[in-house]
């Protein structure tokens, strides 16, 4: 059986940041993950849309020749990245988190928002390994209370990659 390539969720705040200052920050951050993860052979998944983290992250992907995987919230494309390569359309609204996190085999949160708070939390319910890119002092010690073990905080991207090569489960 041939082996399935490795997909890592990329998830953050979109317009909705709760602290917006720090929103540009996120996105140049999202932007050198997407690449990062393009550049390791991984496939990249986003909420899809073209806006704040997700389609930084996904321009990012693209820019380093990856592919990427927008799972969209609405019924139609009409607020698609243009650099999402599999548009998922769902319908779901929120509930397309629970797509997103399941479907990850690593979930990266870059910053932090109502919408991705709850991307994380699905993550973890699910064991699926977390990290905390760009993250507040209060975002990590809530999530690491809910699973010290899955949870893994990064101070920049290339802490990102490492910490998700040393929770990838062996190829």
């Amino acid at each position: 059986m041939a082996s399935r390539k490795v997909i890592i969720g990329v998830m953050g705040p979109g317009t909705t940041a709760a602290h917006k200052e720090s929103t540009g920050a996120h996105e140049s951050l999202a932007m050198e993950l997407g690449r990062q993860i393009a550049s390791h052979g991984w496939l990249l998944l986003t909420g899809g849309r073209n806006i704040g983290v997700m389609d930084a992250a996904c321009r990012g992907a693209k820019s380093a020749g990856g592919t990427t995987i927008g799972i969209l919230p609405g019924p139609q494309t009409s607020d698609v990245s243009d650099a999402v390569d599999i548009p998922i359309i769902t319908g779901l609204g929120s509930a397309r988190n629970n797509i997103n996190a399941l479907s990850s085999a690593v979930l990266v949160a870059v910053g932090m928002g109502p919408g991705t708070a709850s991307e994380v939390a699905l993550a973890l319910k699910a064991q699926k390994p977390v990290i905390l890119l760009g993250a507040t002092p209060e975002a990590e010690k809530f999530f690491a209370s809910l699973d010290a073990g899955l949870v893994h905080t990064a101070a920049d991207v290339e802490a990102a990659i490492t910490h998700i090569k040393a929770v990838l489960p062996a190829q």
